[in-house]
């Protein structure tokens, strides 16, 4: 969100990499092949955190303005 202080086209960009299930299931399978637990439960947080901002209706952001998201307008 911190990018959203300079533009709103970088702090969408910065949300929705970070609230895209991508970087969460590559965590998870690296923490599989590196037998690291404490990833795989970091990683099962961050996608628990993505479904559930899904769930409210807080989706994808668009580079006009915080509140317009690919679900609706929160």
């Amino acid at each position: 969100m911190l990018g959203y202080l300079v533009t709103p086209k970088l702090g969408s960009r910065l949300y929705n990499l970070v609230h895209t299930e991508v970087l969460p299931a590559a965590l998870a399978a690296s923490s599989f092949a590196l037998h690291r637990t404490s990833l795989l439960a970091f990683a099962l947080i961050w996608l628990c955190h993505i479904g559930f901002d899904r769930l409210i209706g807080a989706g994808l952001k668009y580079p006009t303005f915080f509140k317009d998201t690919h679900l609706q307008r929160v």
